[in-house]
């Protein structure tokens, strides 16, 4: 530095230097005192060269170069001088001047880039074929000189300006020297995008912005006759309709080129080059998870960050991230594996066993993985930290799970007993806990110790009021006791504040249906078509991952009931989400596909669908008990439209086809239910019923076996009818055995107790009877309008 200074200090001194070097070593001379700190001192030697008024018209490019350090130079030292000025006017004068310097740098530098690559370009052409230009690097004063103006108009939070400057930089024709910059560029225009710009605020590259932005940021722009960079321009250019397809579309190039420059080798001397690279393509994911998780578009999104595992070896932030896109996008079993991934490379962080025993338990239903990856977070112990209590959360509703699934009623028990001390330690750990509260509330209610559950509610809503679940078991718990009208006041309550949730109007459904008839829940029914007709015009607007579009809507609420578990009302154990009738929705969503042609596929989220077909079967159900045959019939073809080959749809045709008499017709369409859904216990029962009337019981026993006639009166509508059935056919010793396995498999079936003690009452063991009538008194006490197990148990 010393020697540097020595030179130009004899140069300056010289007096006989031509204006040309004698403003080129001024240029130097300043860049050297803002080196070594001395801002005052670089801000007059500009001052002397007279920079403001110097032109760029055929000037050489070092020339080009010196100017462009010299303003950004300029600048940063006007930032940094000490803050003496006490009038608030020159204050802002210093500011406005600080700014021009690093507009007019930018401009500067950018033409010189291009003039560089130009000559570059035309030189290697005289050369051999196949020769390379040698790339040119950016210096630290030329990359400020780039960057300088946009992030200062940031930071004093003049967005107008700072986009502007912004989109001026990357709609510059590329050189190769700024193409790494640009895609820093790029990403710090996508995050003012979705940072600090709504989208009614938002105006297109191509468009002026809002007169109130304009009003709040005065324009000083230097618009002199300096030379502009060559822009990218054309007739037929694309051009964003919002800030959202404006960010994507920035990281989408942002991601292509950053991938590309990713560093690979794991040499030693390479280390930091390769973090460096990865920090930055970690940060445009983070940003286009952003992005396409507000549109929802999360299968995009899972195929961008599957590019990014080619440079994802024991990089755990981008292995999480391509697992939460995969449980977002629906592909829990593929997200699984990726956890695991994500365990041993962090085998202390609680987050991610939790984050799969979350997926285990809601979409797979893989209890017994779920229960190992609970267990992974309790023997954590104190590392857990606050994540103890949802391991032991996690590990409850395992349980709980597991004793609904459960065919014997000791292992039931066993499991219900687990489940129940294994969320009071989990209450223990996180007293003030409303989720904790709700499961094991939830827990009593699964054992019908009402009075304990409500006590335990009460605590859950005195913290959480309005949640969505704990209202719903509230009015479950309130038609428990036969308090129909205070459980359909809570009902109602909850709508007002989850309008959209499905759940909760299938509930007022079954409670105005037993408290006022079929007349009025026939009417919420109406409500529920015109709500599914709101929310699928919605999801018409917000764009479809099915065929790609971005345009956003109104985002379906997170509380919405279409994320929940919805109370099938043909199937008895309504809440259980079985193996057995994951399988049978699985198949039967496939056989519709291929029967439904091409051209009428159903269009959004399946659940929406599925939630259509219940609403018109339960229209039907209820036309059905008025006798209404006609109007049910079109309730069915209208959910037999959706899906034709569903077990419900066909179960409930066949219902239908029963009420008219059509017997054989009943019969046929009890045996295709049977097809798709084997386990269909009401399907079975209502198969029996219709066999018994067509006196065709030798041909029943090729279809229903014993083991099956033990389910059916296990989890069947009416256990009972099915016992009091076989007595009357004379078979009083199978009719005794299937009511007592009934009673084993579901101890709280109020129905089959009542069935068993009938059938001992008609066998002489009056005593056993008398038990027997006692034991369902008290279950039918207990009983709610729907089974306590639809309240979702998830974490």
């Amino acid at each position: 530095m010393n020697e540097a200074r020595n030179h130009l200090s004899s140069i300056l001194n010289h007096g006989r230097l031509s204006p040309q070097y004698l403003c080129e070593a001024m240029l130097i001379q300043g860049k050297l005192h803002y080196v070594e700190g001395s801002y005052r001192d670089a801000i007059s030697m500009y001052a002397r060269a007279g920079i403001d008024d110097m032109s760029m018209e055929n000037k050489p490019l070092y020339q080009m170069r010196l100017l462009a350090e010299a303003f950004v130079i300029k600048g940063l030292s006007l930032e940094r001088l000490p803050n003496s000025i006490a009038s608030r006017h020159r204050l802002t004068e210093r500011e406005e001047e600080v700014i021009t310097c690093f507009e007019r740098a930018s401009w500067i530098a950018q033409v010189f880039l291009q003039e560089l690559e130009k000559i570059t370009n035309n030189t290697t052409s005289r050369h051999l074929k196949g020769s390379h230009p040698v790339d040119y690097e950016l210096t630290y004063f030329l990359e400020a000189a780039l960057q300088s103006a946009y992030v200062t108009n940031l930071k004093k939070g003049n967005i107008v300006k700072g986009m502007r400057e912004l989109r001026e930089v990357l709609r510059t024709v590329e050189t190769k020297a700024t193409q790494n910059f640009k895609v820093m560029a790029a990403k710090h225009l996508a995050g003012v995008l979705l940072h600090s710009l709504s989208e009614e605020c938002y105006w297109s590259p191509l468009s002026h912005p809002l007169p109130e932005f304009m009003s709040k940021e005065e324009n000083s722009f230097i618009t002199q006759a300096l030379r502009k960079p060559h822009l990218y321009e054309g007739d037929n250019l694309y051009c964003p309709k919002d800030n959202i397809e404006e960010a994507l579309l920035l990281l989408l190039i942002s991601e292509s080129m950053a991938t590309r420059d990713v560093v690979l080798s794991r040499a030693p001397e390479q280390e930091e080059d390769r973090a460096v690279s990865l920090r930055n393509a970690a940060a445009i994911y983070d940003l286009l998870s952003i992005t396409l998780g507000r549109r929802g578009q999360y299968v995009m999104l899972s195929e961008c960050l599957e590019r990014a595992m080619k440079f994802a070896f024991e990089e755990f932030h981008l292995w999480y991230q391509v697992a939460l896109s995969m449980v977002a996008c629906g592909k829990s079993a593929y997200a699984v594996s990726l956890l695991r991934e994500c365990m041993k490379l962090r085998p202390s962080d609680p987050t991610v066993p939790l984050m799969a025993a979350k997926v285990c338990i809601g979409s797979l239903h893989w209890l017994e993985e779920a229960e190992r990856f609970a267990m992974m977070v309790i023997d954590l112990r104190e590392e857990a930290g606050e994540f103890l209590s949802k391991g032991y959360l996690a590990l409850g509703l395992t349980y709980s799970l597991q004793a609904t699934d459960a065919t014997l009623k000791s292992k039931q028990d066993e499991l219900h007993r687990k489940a129940l001390q294994t969320l009071q330690r989990a209450q223990q750990l996180a007293p003030g806990d409303p989720q904790v509260i709700l499961y094991v509330s939830l827990q009593l209610a699964l054992v019908r110790q009402i009075s304990s559950a409500i006590e335990q509610l009460q605590e859950a809503l005195k913290v959480c009021r309005d949640d969505a679940n704990a209202l719903h078991l509230l009015a479950l718990l309130f038609s428990a006791q036969k308090h129909y009208q205070h459980a359909l006041d809570v009902i109602n309550m909850a709508i007002t504040e989850y309008p959209e949730n499905f759940n909760l109007m299938f509930s007022k459904v079954k409670l105005e249906q037993v408290l006022k008839g079929p007349e009025e829940a026939l009417v919420t029914c109406r409500q529920m078509l015109r709500l599914w007709q709101t929310l699928y015009s919605f999801s018409q607007l917000g764009g479809l991952e099915k065929d790609g579009s971005l345009s956003e809507g109104v985002t379906l609420k997170k509380q919405s009931g279409m994320h929940l578990t919805l109370p099938d009302a043909h199937d008895a154990d309504s809440g259980s989400r079985r193996a057995s009738s994951i399988a049978a929705s699985r198949l039967e969503e496939a056989m519709s596909e291929l029967t439904v042609p091409s051209s009428v596929l159903k269009q959004g989220p399946m659940q929406l669908w599925t939630t259509l077909e219940q609403i018109w079967l339960q229209a039907a159900e209820l036309f059905m008990e008025q006798r209404h045959l006609k109007e049910a019939g079109f309730c069915i073809q209208e959910a037999a439209g959706l899906f034709p080959t569903s077990h419900s749809v066909l179960y409930m045709r066949g219902r239908l086809a029963e009420m008219k008499g059509s017997l054989e017709e009943a019969k046929q369409l009890y045996k295709e239910a049977l097809t798709v859904n084997p386990d269909g216990v009401r399907i079975m029962h209502s198969l029996l019923v219709v066999f018994q009337a067509l006196r065709g019981l030798y041909e029943m026993s090729g279809h229903v076996h014993l083991p099956q006639w033990v389910a059916i009166a296990t989890e069947g509508p009416s256990p009972r009818s099915v016992g009091l059935m076989l007595s009357r056919l004379g078979h009083k010793s199978l009719a005794q055995k299937v009511l007592r396995d009934a009673v084993e498999r579901q101890s709280t079936c109020h129905e089959a107790w009542r069935g068993l003690g009938e059938v001992l009452q008609a066998q002489g063991q009056s005593e056993a009877a008398v038990d027997c009538f006692l034991t369902a008194l008290e279950l039918e006490a207990s009983s709610p309008v729907l089974p306590f197990s639809i309240i979702p148990r998830e974490l």
